[in-house]
């Protein structure tokens, strides 16, 4: 079985691709939660902005799920403010990818990051994160070229998602509404769905893809009824 690294597969987005994946592949978690248990699980508790990443040797894939949502106006935003959403979505990307390089290009590996459909369209309140989330896209597309034979490179820009990240933007029926009438499509988005996306991004079937930003959006960006 291939090995993939999920970084944040405690919860959310990276919990439904630990779910997804765990019957098929090894699973190496890092977080500072446990996940919940399984034969081919393995769960290394770390920050992985404060602490050293374990050494792995044979990693086919790596999944970065950390991340914020840091709405605020700009007016109210501290520049401590873009250094901190900089350094979970950005510099902790970085650290795992440098950390897990060689065995990833070794094994001819995917990657799989996380941008932002703020990042695509312009939202008030989301200059902080679409700055941050623009220089994740960057990073993908910058890596793909530069390790075109050997590792694959892409990212998702989900929409809105339900996840305890999400939460307070929909902490009520109200609130839950009003976001699904803002897509086209009447919906918001599932963890669930954005691990199918990630888990065939991680597969043989995408072998010809790199250095995409793949928006998942329920019609936001490109649809306009």
């Amino acid at each position: 079985m291939k090995t993939i690294i999920v970084v944040g597969g405690s919860s959310g987005i990276g919990k439904a691709i630990v779910t997804k994946l765990k019957e098929s592949h090894n699973i190496i978690n890092i977080s500072r939660i446990a996940p919940e248990e399984h034969i081919n699980v393995k769960h290394y508790s770390c920050d992985v902005l404060k602490d050293e990443l374990p050494p792995l040797d044979e990693v086919h894939g790596l999944v970065y799920c950390p991340g914020s949502i840091n709405l605020k106006s700009f007016t109210r935003l501290k520049v401590t403010d873009f250094k901190d959403d900089f350094e979970i979505n950005v510099v902790g990307a970085i650290k795992a990818l440098k950390a897990y390089e060689s065995t990833l290009a070794k094994n001819n590996g995917s990657v799989v990051l996380f941008s932002t459909v703020a990042s695509f369209l312009g939202m008030p309140f989301h200059a902080s994160i679409a700055t941050s989330k623009s220089a994740v896209e960057g990073l993908t597309k910058s890596l793909a070229a530069e390790y075109a034979t050997k590792i694959r490179f892409n990212a998702i820009a989900p929409t809105v998602t339900d996840t305890p990240l999400a939460a307070r933007l929909l902490r009520n029926e109200k609130q839950q509404e009003s976001m699904q009438d803002r897509h086209p499509l009447k919906k918001y988005l599932k963890p669930e769905e954005v691990a199918s996306l990630a888990c065939y991004l991680l597969s043989d079937d995408a072998s010809s893809i790199t250095g995409q930003i793949i928006p998942l959006d329920a019609g936001i960006v490109s649809v306009k009824i």
